[in-house]
C-alpha cells in the first residue's frame, strides 16, 4: 500500500509500513491500511501527519485509532504526529484491500460484497437475505439470524453445514 513518492522517500516509506503494521481495534486481524481507514501520510522534518477516514461518524474506536497512528509513528522518531479526520468522501467497505479481504475471511468473517451493488438494492436485506458463503467450510447454504452482528457494519448468519456462526461485513 506504499505509494510511489513512499517509495523515494525513506521517512514516507517507513510511515507507511508502520500503519501497514498498526492493527484496527475492532478487527485486529486487519491493519488500519488494510481496511482504508487510512487515506494519506506525510512527513517532512517538522512531523507527520496522517488523514484518518473513520469506517462511519460515530465509530467509538476513532480515538483510540489516532492515538495508535500517533503512539506508532512518534515512537519510530517520526513525529510529532498530528492526524486529521478526513470524512469526505465517506468511507466505503470498497476501500478494504485485496489483501484484508483475504484477512477477514482468513480470521473467520465473510468479506463484503461490491458497495455500489448493495447502494442499489438498500432494502434487500427486508426482501430476501442474500446468499453468504460460510468462510470456514465455503458452504452456500447459510442462513440470516440478525441483520446486525458484534458492530453494525456486520451481520450474523449461521451454515447449516458445519453449523458454525460466522459474522458478515456488509457492503457499506
Amino acid at each position: 500500500m506504499v505509494s510511489p513518492v513512499a517509495a523515494s522517500d525513506p521517512r514516507l516509506a517507513q510511515a507507511w509500513a508502520l500503519l501497514a503494521e498498526l492493527p484496527d481495534p475492532e478487527l485486529p486481524a486487519l491493519s488500519l491500511c488494510d481496511l482504508g481507514v487510512v487515506r494519506s501520510v506525510s512527513v517532512s522534518a517538522a512531523g507527520s501527519e496522517v488523514a484518518l477516514t473513520p469506517t462511519y461518524s460515530g465509530c467509538p474506536a476513532t480515538e483510540v485509532i489516532a492515538a495508535s497512528v500517533v503512539q506508532a509513528l512518534d515512537a519510530a522518531g517520526l513525529g510529532p504526529t498530528r492526524t486529521h479526520l478526513q470524512r469526505a468522501p465517506a468511507w466505503s467497505s470498497d476501500w478494504i484491500s485485496a489483501a484484508g479481504r483475504a484477512k477477514l475471511l482468513a480470521y473467520g468473517i465473510a468479506p463484503p460484497g461490491p458497495a455500489a451493488a448493495a447502494a442499489s438494492q438498500p432494502l434487500r436485506l427486508l426482501r430476501r437475505p442474500p446468499t453468504m458463503p460460510c468462510p470456514r467450510c465455503a458452504s452456500a447454504r447459510t442462513e440470516l439470524l440478525a441483520v446486525f452482528g458484534g458492530t453494525a457494519c456486520k451481520a450474523l448468519y449461521r451454515c447449516i453445514d458445519c453449523r458454525e456462526p460466522f459474522e458478515h461485513f456488509k457492503p457499506i
